[in-house]
């Protein structure tokens, strides 16, 4: 059997470039590997899946399955572990100085979000977390969207005792669903004695240190908020900033994203694609996007590879998400389907006792467990 990476076919060759190795990048790379003469770049050695971020924060242990070493699901592609510092129409070029040449190239780079290079460090990072959560008495979130609202939940669930307060300046929580599921879940936190904020802000830089060790915070509005620790828990600008002075430059939209056409290729670019939360197109930003992006673009990656008619190319169609699901805890989350809204425990076992890990881990080639 002559070695597939090695036929010509009109001309474009096999080399494929990934930069990125979030939920996006780390598919694709997976699902190209034996048919393509794969690299990834990704500035960490690990891909994490991010949704189960927030319950590693109060149970360490949990990231042991969360964080996948790239080379776990990479048994037959290149990694390099480093940041991406241009691209030109035929090469990527990285801070650690390869010159890494493409037949074709994905963008993967979703949102900016520096993470430690190692998994070891990024394990140790949740377990420093963990250990500050454990000695405050008082925490205060800062960003009332998912992040915040899960994160509020974890700490409310593990450590009832703990005084959270939760600061948004929007006028609901979970501003990207409907007003049903905002109220249902202020409603729960309530319950759970998490004191909420709405419109307003916190200035973190401006506190003050009281002699108990705690900082005094102020609000947008005149209050003060006294806390042992603090998470930020707002909006991440798009992977973006390093684009500005490549080639692709000019392919970037006002809020930082990548024009792509509906086969997930950078408009203008027959052989450059972009994948995940980078993207402009127009739906939620979430893994379950990302992960269908992965598999559509793969798909035409092979298609072009083995030399297919461009006619024949996969189109993305974005749909609404048929359900939305912010996890509240260990057992509840709260639910929005295209017919209703609920919270409680259904929709928290569809989600919130292993937060898809098992199966996000089955479909990059690993062990549930």
């Amino acid at each position: 059997m002559e070695n597939p990476l090695e036929w010509g076919d009109g001309g474009r060759g096999r080399r494929v470039v990934v930069i990125g190795g979030g939920v996006a990048g780390s598919l694709i790379a997976k699902s190209l590997q034996f048919d393509a003469d794969l690299t990834l770049i990704d500035p960490k050695d690990y891909f994490e899946i991010p949704w189960a971020s927030l319950r590693a924060t109060v149970e360490p242990l949990f990231a042991e399955r969360s964080l996948i070493h790239h080379k776990d699901y990479l048994a037959n592609g290149r990694l390099i572990v480093s940041e991406v510092t241009n691209i030109t129409n035929k090469e990527v070029l990285t801070a650690d100085g390869h010159q890494v040449t493409y037949d074709y190239l994905v963008v993967a780079t979703g949102h900016y979000d520096p993470l430690p290079v190692t998994r070891t460090d990024r394990l140790e990072e949740y377990q420093t977390e963990n250990e500050k959560i454990k000695a405050a008495d008082s925490i205060l979130i800062v960003g009332g969207g998912p992040t915040g609202v899960e994160l509020a939940a974890e700490i409310a669930v593990d450590f009832p005792q703990k005084k959270v307060t939760l600061v948004h300046d929007g006028s609901r929580l979970l501003e990207f669903i409907g007003p049903k599921a905002s109220d249902k879940t202020l409603e729960w936190l309530k319950n759970k004695n998490v004191e909420v904020k709405l419109m307003q802000s916190v200035d973190l830089s401006n506190n003050t240190n009281n002699s108990g060790g705690n900082r005094t915070f102020f609000t947008s509005s005149g209050e003060t908020i006294k806390a042992d620790c603090h998470f930020l828990c707002t909006g991440k600008p798009p992977g973006s900033e390093w684009l500005r002075e490549t080639y692709l430059k000019d392919r970037i939209d006002n809020f930082g994203r990548l024009k792509v056409d509906e086969n997930l290729r950078i408009k203008g670019h027959r052989n450059i694609f972009a994948v995940g939360d980078i993207t402009d197109i127009k739906e939620l930003k979430q893994g379950y996007s990302a992960q269908k992006h992965a598999l559509v673009a793969a798909k035409n990656l092979k298609l072009l590879m083995s030399g297919g008619k461009e006619s024949k190319l996969a189109i993305y169609e974005p749909r609404p998400s048929p359900k939305i699901i912010v996890s509240l805890g260990r057992q509840d989350a709260v639910a929005q389907f295209s017919f209703t809204t609920i919270i409680g425990l259904v929709p928290g076992m569809i989600k919130s006792k292993d937060l898809y890990v098992g199966k996000t881990r089955k479909k990059m080639g690993l062990q549930p467990k």
